[in-house]
């Protein structure tokens, strides 16, 4: 039983380090989404969705660097504090979008040809 309490200690730092590594991934994907996506809605569903994941998984890193600690404990909290608020917070920003008359950009985006002008149906 202690060789495999010992193994697992081998292992938590890398299984922690894949954690961070993800989580900051994650983030980063969402932050181009946020820059690349055509329209308020679809930027706001990046942000949202990418977030909360990426936030979770660097939080579990710190969870798993940390150890069975009081640190690990709060951490966890403000996981689960995350986890309930993030997407509640998303949704609101949405719907006062929504109400504020802000409609979602609809159809597909056509690649212009070099040259062509923008707006110019000729």
């Amino acid at each position: 039983m202690s060789d495999f309490l010992h193994i697992l200690d081998i292992l938590r730092p890398y299984v922690a380090g894949i954690a961070l590594l993800s989580g900051g991934v994650i983030v980063l994907i969402g932050a181009s989404g946020v820059l690349r996506l055509p329209d308020f809605y679809t930027r706001l569903h990046a942000a949202g969705v990418t977030d909360t994941l990426g936030t979770l998984l660097v939080l579990l890193g710190l969870i798993l660097l940390s150890g069975f600690t009081l640190l690990s404990g709060k951490l966890a909290l403000v996981g689960l504090f995350l986890l309930l608020t993030s997407p509640a917070a998303t949704h609101a920003v949405a719907n006062a979008a929504h109400k504020a008359g802000l409609k979602p950009r609809l159809g597909t985006v056509k690649s212009q040809a070099p040259g062509e002008a923008s707006g110019d149906p000729s």
